[in-house]
């Protein structure tokens, strides 16, 4: 006995072989959406590792000691402002102005600048009385948390003056746009980052 066998054959057009096309930087969003969740594991790391060494003082200096709540409020403030002048910038971006665009990077510039100039003057502080890394383990895990999102925040005072120069030589072209908009992300994530420092380390540091 012989059975039949059918095959079936996809309808014609059903694999479509021809290369589709991408929009331009239409994968740039994305590439960063991944950098900036593998940049929330290296805090989420330094996060823990401050969390277990925190509370080791080796019969030195505790939080509540060394830190001066209202300049660390202060820098939280300066901080906040520069995501609100950034956003003004984007607005401005949206609406075409490539002037005022520039104008609101610039302030945002001057707030982050402001925001780690701050931090150096703590950091040269802590160092001149004696409280520097090798000190304690919570020392150590402070000046790598604090430095780490310091360096980040030089980074982006970085790509901000060069966004400033870019807008001002080609204007806002659609390059330009996404260059923005990334460092948009970038920055009201470090804005983010710091709130978690200032609530983990500063706030409750002196509650210890």
């Amino acid at each position: 006995m012989t059975m039949d066998t059918t095959v079936q054959h996809a309808p014609a057009g059903f694999y479509d072989l021809d290369e589709h096309d991408h929009p331009e930087g239409g994968s740039t969003m994305l590439g960063f959406w991944i950098y900036l969740m593998s940049d929330c594991l290296i805090f989420a790391i330094l996060f823990a590792c401050y969390a277990v060494l925190g509370g080791n003082f080796a019969a030195g200096p505790s939080p509540r000691d060394l830190f001066e709540l209202p300049l660390a409020a202060l820098n939280t403030a300066m901080l906040l402002f520069s995501s609100i002048t950034y956003g003004f910038a984007m607005l401005a971006m949206q609406g075409g102005r490539s002037g005022a665009t520039r104008a609101w990077l610039v302030v945002t510039a001057l707030f982050g600048l402001a925001f780690l100039s701050i931090e150096l003057y703590e950091f040269t502080h802590l160092i001149h009385i004696g409280a520097t890394p090798q000190r304690s383990a919570f020392l150590s895990a402070f000046f790598t948390l604090v430095g780490t999102h310091g360096l980040h925040v030089t980074f982006g005072l970085v790509w901000i003056v060069t966004m400033i120069v870019q807008v001002g030589q080609r204007g806002l072209i659609p390059a330009n746009q996404r260059r923005l908009m990334c460092l948009s992300l970038f920055w009201h994530f470090l804005d983010v980052i710091w709130i978690g420092v200032f609530t983990f380390v500063y706030l409750m540091g002196m509650l210890r």
